[in-house]
């Protein structure tokens, strides 16, 4: 009876959201603001509809409810109940409804603002927020629906929507639990991180596609999405950072990035919405790329759907893609006519989208920047192909053949070593014209203190040319940054007789985006020391080992002391685990005790390291298979990852960047009124 009780809550909203479209595109077109106003309300109501359907899928889920397919497929009984909340975004029906929950509420955020300066923008983000909803809502309602219940007939077991005739409810004992590579904390915080980043890529697209269609074609509409973005942005850095320390925990590979199809489809608005953040910059200071920009954010919100039609189709194989559904080319069908509809829209307000100036000079400011958007889109390129070319390759062969890393690193690490040049470049160049003598009165310092840190690596770390021109690089970025921030807080304390604390402070303060921006900057390269670090210097070996033998990886000697095998059935676990004592250059470090966690529910394996980890590098253990106790032989496989952990460390500096660029500024019109107030209040007291 819940479960019926759900679906009907789920098929209510639905018609509520497409109520709200119908409405707001009637109210618009016959200018009847109570119409208008009534999409709005439609809207608003489609939260806790969603919140009320949401509740009762967490009802069922924690309650063991198996008669419902979806609880019996990614819950059991042996799991714990933090697990099974998250199991709602788990699977396939329930990961689509998460999605449409975040939309309802994000656009609901949005709504419930102030619209008196931008009233005509209101109907059509409602129209765009709520077609989006309603494309979800429907695959729930009509083809993943998260409340289909088992029923037993004379054909077998199956799920239905409505009860069959001459059928009773079956209820299995226990359910199937969910993949054991699911089962980490990352779970409670990686996949609603993405979803975030995915959902709130929506509201810029919307109102992009609001300017278009009211014809307001200036900056109004970046300046009102502008914290959204940088909030995307945020969440969608830090879901692919979390799923990296995700895949680096429990996926055995010793790495934290394999160029799997779903990593690369929530890469890819990655990239667009990094070009899209840097490319408005030109169209707030010059006036240029309107087209551009459009374009950027139409191309980010069609990869998320995109991304989502990747992760939940099943086309692809992947370790992320746990669903197999047959909605693939509902997705497909969605995103061509968006990007169609879209489009369209660009050309028909393509006169309006006019750049106000010229670019003058290929050294300016806005010239890097557009390399950099180009450096973007070539990356994105790379990746696109790379994540279709199986599909091409079975349309035309027959044969799915899947693109490696070796392809990805090879073609993408020129692109990513040039844009680390320009973030060196771009900081010292100037808005509208720079020349060659300019840029090198600027940059030689921060070039000669680059070229003495190489030096000294070079000297004492490694000779490798590859490596030695990433560290360069990364040095030139910092050293850039730190400059440019010296030289900003230094003139405020001279202008402004204050300490350098306090300059540092206050400059960050009165222009949060520009300085956040540079601390961001900073965190990447942090994060570009773990990746060359783990990309170019990382050393492993694997051997099967008796009790009392070691094997030797580096400066490292790991020892195999013991293993152990116990049940924990509570739990529904089996735990087999390594003690291995490590040396490095002969001196005791301690003991690690790598292991493998078989689940009885699901017949699965996961692997969990042993680290050790510090600032220089990461001893990552794997146990790989062991063999009876009477032959006492176990095998490992061994990783030294050098420098990794400045990837996890330039993550936090990142997250702090975000947030200070992010941080609400007061707008500047609002500002200057108030200030006009304030000068009209004194000549009245003084009148």
């Amino acid at each position: 009876m819940i479960a019926n009780f759900g679906y009907g809550v789920l098929v209510i909203t639905f018609l509520v959201t497409l109520y709200s479209v119908f409405a707001a595109i009637y109210g618009e077109r016959k200018q009847i603001p109570a119409m208008v106003e009534s999409a709005r309300r439609a809207m608003l109501l489609t939260w806790p509809l969603l919140t009320l359907t949401a509740g009762v899928l967490i009802y069922l889920l924690v309650n063991n409810h198996y008669e419902v397919q979806f609880v019996y497929e990614v819950t059991s009984r042996s799991m714990p109940t933090y697990l099974k909340v998250t199991a709602w975004w788990g699977g396939q029906a329930g990961s689509l409804l998460f999605w449409s929950w975040l939309m309802s509420a994000f656009a609901s955020l949005v709504t419930i603002r102030k619209w008196d300066r931008d009233r005509e923008f209101l109907p059509w983000v409602i129209v765009v927020a709520c077609v989006t909803m309603a494309f979800f809502i429907g695959m729930n309602v009509f083809f993943e629906n998260p409340f289909a219940q088992l029923y037993q007939t004379f054909d077998g077991v199956a799920a239905h929507t409505l009860k069959p005739a001459n059928s009773i409810l079956f209820t299995p004992e226990d359910g199937r639990g969910l993949n054991p590579l699911l089962r980490h904390p990352g779970m409670v915080i990686h996949p609603p991180m993405l979803y975030l980043g995915f959902v709130s890529f929506v509201i810029p697209y919307a109102f992009a596609i609001a300017a278009l269609i009211t014809g307001r074609t200036d900056d109004r509409w970046i300046r009102l999405t502008r914290r959204w973005t940088l909030w995307a942005w945020l969440f969608l850095s830090f879901g692919l950072v979390l799923g990296g320390r995700w895949a680096y925990d429990v996926l055995g590979w010793g790495g934290y990035w394999g160029w799997d199809p779903v990593e690369i489809a929530a890469f890819m608005p990655w990239l667009t919405g990094t070009a899209f953040l840097h490319s408005v910059m030109i169209q707030e200071k010059r006036g240029m790329l309107k087209h551009w920009n459009m374009l950027l954010v139409i191309l980010t919100y069609d990869l998320v759907i995109f991304g989502t039609f990747l992760t939940r189709s099943g086309v692809l194989s992947s370790v992320h893609a746990f669903a197999q559904s047959a909605i693939g080319p509902l997705f497909f069908a969605f995103i061509g006519l968006t990007l169609i509809s879209s489009v369209a829209l660009i050309i028909y307000r393509w006169d309006s989208l006019k750049s106000e100036t010229q670019m003058t000079s290929m050294l300016s400011r806005e010239a890097l920047f557009l390399l950099n958007n180009l450096l973007f889109m070539s990356i994105l390129i790379v990746c696109f192909w790379g994540v279709i070319f199986p599909l091409i390759s079975e349309l035309f062969t027959g044969q799915k053949v899947t693109v490696g890393p070796p392809f990805y690193e090879r073609a993408t690490s020129p692109l990513f070593a040039t844009l680390m040049l320009l973030m060196g470049v771009a900081p010292l160049s100037a808005w509208g014209h720079s020349t060659v003598k300019t840029l090198g009165r600027a940059m030689w310092k921060p070039i000669a203190g680059a070229v003495i840190i190489t030096s000294i690596l070079f000297a004492t770390y490694t000779q490798k040319v590859g490596a030695l021109i990433g560290f360069f690089l990364i040095a030139l970025v910092i050293l850039v940054t730190i400059y440019e921030y010296w030289r900003g807080a230094y003139a405020r304390q001279r202008g402004q007789d204050e300490n350098i604390f306090t300059a540092f402070w206050n400059l960050t303060g009165r222009n949060r985006r520009r300085y956040g921006g540079y601390i961001i900057h900073i965190s990447m390269m942090l994060m570009a020391i773990g990746i060359l670090g783990i990309e170019v210097f990382q050393v492993e070996t694997q051997g099967t080992l008796k009790q009392g033998e070691s094997l030797s990886l580096a400066n490292y000697e790991i020892r195999y002391r013991e293993i152990a095998q116990w049940d924990d059935r509570p739990n529904g676990v089996n735990y087999r685990r390594a003690v291995l004592d490590v040396y490095q250059d002969d001196e005791y470090l301690g003991q690690l005790t790598p292991r493998i966690d078989y689940y009885y529910d699901s017949q699965q394996n996961m692997t969990i390291p042993g680290q050790r980890s510090t600032l220089k590098d990461d001893l990552y253990i794997l146990l790989v298979d062991w063999e009876p106790a009477t032959a006492a032989g176990a095998t490992f496989k061994i990783f030294v990852n050098p420098l990794v952990n400045w990837l996890w460390l330039g993550s936090f500096l990142f997250l702090a960047g975000v947030i200070i660029a992010a941080w609400p500024e007061k707008e500047a019109e609002r500002v200057a009124v108030k200030a006009k107030t304030r000068i009209q209040q004194q000549t009245s007291a003084a009148d």
